[in-house]
Formats: C-alpha cells, sequence, structure tokens
C-alpha cells in the first residue's frame, strides 16, 4: 500500500507547511511516516522527531532511517504529556494517530503547547466508513461470518466533519480548516493487499479461529475485491480528512 501511503503522506505535510529547515514533530509514528518524508522535506538544516506511544513500534522506523541522508530521530513519547520544551517545533503531523488516544482533548492541548507562535499541527483522519473500501468490504465480510461487532469503531472516531474540528478550537488552536482527500487506489487482483488491514482491525478477533475458518475468511474476502476487478486491478477507494490547526 506504500503508493497510497504516499498519496497521503504528501498532501498532509503541504498541509503543515512542512519545508526546509524546520522543526518537525510526527506523531504516531509507527513503521515510519509521514516522519521520513518529512526529514527529506527539511534536509540537513531542519530536524524532524518522529514519536510513538510504543517503543517496539518504532524498530521498523529506525530501521528504515538508516538508509536515509539527514534520517529523522525517534523517541516514544505520550501525546498527553510531551516531554519537549514549549514552541519547540514549527510543525506537528499525526497521521491515522490522534483517534486511539483516549483524552484526545489534553493531547491537542499539549501539542499546541510545543508549537512555536505562527506554527501549524495537521491531522489526518478517516472520513466516512461507507467512503473507504478497504475497511468497508472487509468488515462486511468479518460481520457475515462472525458476526457485527465494534471493531472499526476506534478507526472511525472523527468521520464526522468537524468532530476533530470542533476539539481542536476548544484546545486553542486559533483556526482550524479541513479538507476531504478521496484517493483511489488501483490494487493487483488476486494479491492480499487486505491482509494488512484485516490482521489490525480484526486481529482479536481472528485468533479464537482454526485454520480452515480462516482460511474460508480469507477466500471470502479475496472473492469480494476480485469480483471488483477491472483489466487485473482492484480499484480501492479512500476518504481521508485533513484538519489543520494555527
Amino acid at each position: 500500500m506504500a503508493d497510497l501511503a504516499d498519496k497521503l503522506n504528501r498532501p498532509l505535510l503541504d498541509a503543515a507547511g512542512v519545508t526546509a529547515g524546520q522543526r518537525v514533530l510526527d506523531l504516531a509514528s509507527g513503521a515510519g511516516e509521514p516522519a521520513l518524508s518529512a526529514a527529506r522535506r527539511v534536509g540537513g538544516h531542519g530536524l524532524v522527531v518522529g514519536s510513538d506511544l510504543v517503543p517496539g513500534m518504532l524498530g521498523g522506523a529506525v530501521r528504515r532511517a538508516n538508509a536515509e541522508a539527514d534520517p529523522p530521530r525517534f523517541c516514544a513519547a505520550d501525546m498527553t504529556g510531551l516531554p519537549f520544551a514549549d514552541g519547540a517545533f514549527d510543525a506537528v503531523t499525526c497521521r491515522f494517530g490522534v483517534m486511539f488516544v483516549p483524552d484526545a482533548g489534553a493531547a491537542l492541548r499539549d501539542i499546541r503547547r510545543v508549537l512555536r507562535p505562527g506554527g501549524k499541527a495537521a491531522f489526518m483522519v478517516w472520513g466516512p466508513l461507507a467512503g473507504n473500501g478497504l475497511f468497508a468490504d472487509i468488515g462486511a465480510v468479518v460481520a457475515a461470518q462472525l458476526g457485527e461487532d465494534h471493531s472499526l469503531d476506534p478507526l472511525f472516531r472523527f468521520a464526522a466533519p468537524g468532530s476533530l474540528a470542533t476539539l481542536m478550537t476548544k484546545a486553542g488552536f486559533a483556526t482550524v480548516e479541513e479538507t476531504d482527500l478521496t484517493p483511489v487506489r488501483k490494487a493487483p487482483a488476486g494479491q492480499p493487499f487486505w491482509r494488512a488491514a484485516l490482521d489490525m482491525s480484526f486481529g482479536h478477533r481472528l485468533g479464537g479461529l482454526d485454520a480452515a475458518a480462516r482460511a474460508a475468511l480469507e477466500a471470502d474476502i479475496a472473492a469480494r475485491f476480485d469480483a471488483q476487478a477491472d483489466n487485473g486491478t482492484v480499484p480501492v477507494p479512500a476518504h481521508v480528512r485533513i484538519v489543520v490547526g494555527h
């Protein structure tokens, strides 16, 4: 899914105003993006710090950073209590992370604290489930075979327009803007491009399945996507929202 990820990284960094020489904090960096892309933008005269609540998540990011000319630095950090001085950064980015913070308001207030006057914080969250074909189709198959549950609710916590923007205004951001993006990824038919999303969103439900039940579930998911194929590719629509606070 790297090509789709790049289509999302670039507009997020643009929205945050990331340019050469800046100091940027990336939250919930996970495997390394968009911190790695931000580091290429700011260059050797800037600084990018990537962070994640779970130190083990950053192992892959650190390995990937070793191949970079001007790598970001990585550290474990809790969004609700960031270990940085007031006004330390020109920009803060967070791609698909803020929805998992129990006290999002506290996180937003601390993010505002570490921004310099005039700085920007840019968040990317998922829009409505119906516009996100990857999760919608996987979720439909899982529900049909294993029953309905609320596994996807945290992922789509800020799917409603204005929901995150309202919290950011309450946290003290001067102006807040949001923009919707609806990219479509062309995935190769017959390939399990959906498996990472299945494991991420429903892994806790799959652990109890035996091999035959797991194989049947995956076969149904594969068939559902293959039925949408056109000339060897499967269109995978996404609906994301970028919310920027100044």
